[in-house]
């Protein structure tokens, strides 16, 4: 649905204005499929907020594991325990293919994994030890607000204590990853485990306080509509407001290779330019 010229117009004014945008605009910025007005919005904010400068790093995913005991239906990567093709790495190995990637002028390893029902909670501080040990200059980003749900049932330890002895170990920051769409009536179709926007936010205040800097993620291009889509980043830019611990957000394009959601065709390139550029107008409080 096109907006009328007099809702284009006054969706400008509030941006060139630098007026926080609402609810309402959020959706009706969905509606147009004007990609030149949209882009151009977008590209003023953000040369406005940070001119030529831009955040990039060389940046490595290191899985220590696939093997999960949640069955989300986006998931393509787990399997369960015994699994023809599930995996473990031993601290070992990891570190190990970890100095392989350094000569591809690495700076940050990126580590998520699977929900594994018995590897010891131990496992993971001494995994980060040991890559810190060997790849000292290197960043350490790692585990979901997911993952450091699970380790507290895991380990019967709170948020706070792993968050601390992660940190201890090298942790330099969480991934953004475990929040797909916070809207329950879409999450508990998509979500096979029990951190919803509750625990992922206590999750990510616990580490801001802390003076980690966060990535924020959105998964779109499934079953989730525009208005969910806003909400999500609306929820993302009341907590950013609070506690100015998001670095980054970054929208992420559901892909439908084998996993239960495989019917769903993927969000094409103009809605994905689009989902940029409303996520950009929307969080005037996230710098990238």
């Amino acid at each position: 649905m096109a907006l009328t010229q007099a809702r284009t117009e006054e969706l400008s004014a509030k941006v060139e204005a630098g007026e926080r945008l609402t609810r309402r605009d959020g959706e009706d910025l969905y509606e147009s499929d004007d990609l030149a007005w949209l882009g151009g919005l977008a590209h003023s904010v953000r040369t406005a907020k940070n001119g030529d400068r831009t955040l990039f790093n060389v940046n490595r995913h290191l899985n220590l594991t696939n093997v999960c005991t949640a069955s989300c239906a986006y998931c393509s990567f787990q399997r369960k325990p015994g699994q023809k093709d599930a995996y473990t790495m031993r601290v070992e190995e990891a570190v190990e293919r970890a100095l392989a990637m350094k000569d591809e002028g690495l700076t940050e390893l990126h580590i998520v994994n699977g929900l594994h029902p018995t590897l010891p909670w131990r496992y993971y501080p001494r995994v980060l030890r040991e890559l810190k040990a060997a790849l000292p200059d290197v960043a350490l980003k790692a585990f979901t607000a997911t993952e450091i749900h699970f380790f507290e049932d895991l380990s019967g330890l709170s948020a706070d204590a792993i968050l601390d002895e992660l940190i201890d170990a090298g942790l330099e920051s969480l991934t953004g990853g475990g929040a797909e769409i916070f809207d329950w009536e879409v999450r508990k179709q998509i979500v096979d485990h029990k951190t919803h926007w509750e625990d992922w936010s206590r999750i990510h205040r616990l580490a801001h306080a802390k003076g980690l800097r966060t990535p924020a993620t959105m998964l779109y291009g499934h079953i989730e509509e525009h208005r969910h889509r806003v909400d999500h980043v609306m929820r993302l830019r009341e907590l950013q407001d609070e506690t100015g611990g998001f670095v980054v957000f970054i929208p992420l394009r559901f892909h439908n290779d084998n996993n239960r959601l495989s019917h769903i065709p993927m969000a094409q390139p103009a809605e994905v330019l689009k989902t940029f550029a409303v996520s950009r107008l929307m969080l005037d409080v996230v710098e990238h």
